[in-house]
């Protein structure tokens, strides 16, 4: 992840390094991703930029990202319904995706590094990138579908439980 220090440097070092002009545009947009965890859509980052900026263009916000994207600053996340998010944590983690509200969620653990190393060595492969997504019901959610009243549980087992009961 970039160090939010040299943000607006590494931004605009990474345009001018792909041809392309640092305008005040491209460098909110980046910020706005970058700067988001909640995973924005296209659609989503052009609301907020076109706040600031009300001449921007659909399409400088996809130029944008795919430049993002294929400088490797941010991953592009192909969601269930066709849905397409951008995620600014390029280290290896999982995302936590609820099926009720849509909310994705990072869940990083000293493991995932060390488990893709294992893969690649064990099975002589070579991975380029890497994608987990867990599927399941957040926190919110659940406790709004019990009413507020229960405990959410710790764990997917005790969620399983819950659910049964």
């Amino acid at each position: 992840m970039i160090n939010p220090e040299n943000l607006e440097s590494t931004i605009i070092k990474t345009f001018r390094n792909c041809g392309y002009r640092a305008t005040p545009q491209r460098i909110a947009i980046s910020k706005y991703i970058l700067r988001n965890h909640e995973h924005p859509t296209a659609q989503k980052a052009y609301q907020e930029v076109k706040k600031t900026y009300p001449t921007v263009s659909l399409a400088t916000i996809y130029t944008t990202i795919r430049i993002l994207r294929d400088t490797g600053l941010i991953l592009e996340l192909n969601m269930p319904q066709g849905q397409t998010r951008f995620d600014p944590n390029t280290e290896p983690h999982a995302h936590l995706l609820c099926l009720q509200c849509g909310s994705i969620s990072d869940w990083t653990d000293p493991i995932m590094p060390k488990l893709i190393e294992r893969v690649s060595a064990d099975a002589n492969f070579t991975v380029t990138g890497s994608s987990l997504d867990l599927k399941g019901i957040c926190q919110r959610c659940y406790r709004n579908g019990m009413g507020g009243a229960a405990k959410v549980p710790e764990n997917k087992t005790s969620l399983a439980k819950a659910a049964a009961t």
